[in-house]
């Protein structure tokens, strides 16, 4: 299956409640007026695009003014500015210029956290790139145990400690081992905490630290995992995860599990982020570097 179809399966249930709402507002021929624009602005609050960016893209509607005639102009210039507003800041992962890579890795539990980073595994696997584990939820074996077996499936290297080690410790190792393998990248697993567990999300700042002084430039990406069937609750998460980490970029969990996939742009607008990965499925190859061109196609589709 091709990344176009990936991504129309994916977003079948967004698909299904944003488009099908679009669909009944934006009915063929239909002139553009208050009322138009009303059950507009109700449709992508219903879809969980959040208050904030709908009300940004119905005041761009207004904006356009007389170039948006009729119902079908208006469909397409929301496609355009959906896609706009999901292309800034790019979606690449950064390489840093010597040593390896340090990608920190964040989320709540239950977000789909370690799931994503052994799909991420995979993906950079496929690329050519070699890949160094570090199991730092120390809090829970079961973490370090599933991480493990994510290790061995992708044949990669994995550090880890005894269940209670310092996480920061396990990062600082984590980071000595890929530089001395010369891996491309270094992925270090953080315990899933709740945004509001102030001693954890210290914890956070510390491991960004610890691995600062291990690689120089690092943390070269701080990857927020969200699970996308939360959809608004999901914007409070990372407006707290980026006071404390810095967050860089977004890997959406379970985006085709939900009908409010529209959050990813709340989401993004909420911090300023870019979504950089998107999980379609439960399979190891069921992740995608976003696209935001595909994705605006296929949300409408």
């Amino acid at each position: 299956m091709g990344l176009f179809d990936k991504l129309k399966s994916g977003l079948a249930k967004t698909r299904d409640k944003l488009g099908g709402g679009l669909k009944a507002v934006l009915t063929l021929g239909r002139a553009v007026d208050e009322t138009l624009l009303e059950e507009l602005e109700e449709t992508l609050l219903l879809s969980d695009v959040g208050p904030g960016t709908t009300s940004d893209l119905i005041d761009a509607v207004r904006g356009a003014g007389g170039k948006l005639k009729t119902a079908e102009d208006v469909q397409a210039f929301l496609q355009e500015q959906i896609r706009e507003r999901l292309a800034m800041g790019g979606t690449a992962v950064p390489r840093a210029a010597e040593g390896p890579t340090v990608v920190l890795v964040c989320g709540v539990n239950g977000a789909g956290k370690t799931t994503s980073i052994g799909k991420l595994t995979k993906y950079l696997r496929n690329q050519g790139h070699s890949v160094v584990l570090g199991a730092g939820d120390t809090f829970r074996a079961a973490a370090v145990e599933q991480l493990t077996i994510w290790s061995e499936r992708n044949g990669v290297d994995i550090v880890k400690q005894a269940t209670g080690a310092d996480p920061a410790a396990v990062a600082f190792d984590a980071c000595e081992a890929g530089a001395a393998r010369n891996a491309d990248y270094v992925i270090i697993d953080t315990a899933g905490r709740l945004h509001t567990q102030a001693n954890l999300m210290q914890e956070l700042g510390k491991i960004r630290r610890v691995v600062g002084k291990a690689v120089p430039g690092a943390p070269h990406e701080v990857l927020l995992v969200l699970d996308a069937t939360t959809g608004q609750n999901a914007v409070r998460q990372a407006e707290l995860f980026n006071e404390t980490a810095d967050v860089t970029g977004l890997f959406v969990s379970k985006l085709d599990g939900t009908a409010k996939g529209g959050a990813i742009l709340a989401i993004r607008d909420a911090i300023g982020v870019p979504v950089k990965f998107i999980g379609v499925g439960e399979q190891i190859d069921d992740i995608e570097a976003f696209d935001p061109d595909a994705f605006a196609s296929a949300l409408f589709e």
